[in-house]
């Protein structure tokens, strides 16, 4: 059978199909922290109601990072959560480099309670603002 005739006569199962993987993306996105901007991230760093963890590698974080972030490579968010701990009351910003790594790091993060939310963009976008970048290992 042709691709195009079924398509064609079954648009309505299609069309559900559609609708449902979307569906699934969207839950599976947003299971890993709600994306936030970088004027958002500013203002809550300033009023002290965020932890910003980097879950980019030591050697990527030490080019240039966001002043006052945490570095928690995303391989090894499960393990050093336990440095997380003294912020649990702050919401948690995860950035990484593009946002390949932020959502699995936020999965694992949420679900040990954190509220976590996704610097969007990255340090691609952070950095595309002209926004200022630290060196070192300290933030």
């Amino acid at each position: 059978m042709d691709i195009f005739t079924f398509a064609s006569e079954q648009w309505i199962l299609i069309s559900v199909l559609m609708a449902l993987i979307y569906f699934f993306a969207w839950t599976e996105r947003s299971k890993g922290g709600k994306p936030i901007v970088s004027s958002v991230l500013v203002s809550m760093m300033n009023a002290d109601e965020a932890v910003l963890v980097d879950v980019r590698p030591s050697n990527e974080f030490q080019v240039g990072h966001i002043h006052g972030a945490l570095n928690i490579p995303h391989s090894k968010i499960a393990s050093r959560m336990s440095e997380l701990e003294k912020s649990r009351s702050k919401v948690v910003v995860l950035v990484d480099n593009m946002g390949q790594h932020a959502g699995g790091a936020g999965k694992i993060l949420s679900k040990e309670g954190y509220n976590v939310r996704r610097l969007s963009g990255g340090m691609t976008e952070w950095q595309g603002q002209s926004m200022p970048v630290v060196t070192g290992v300290k933030g």
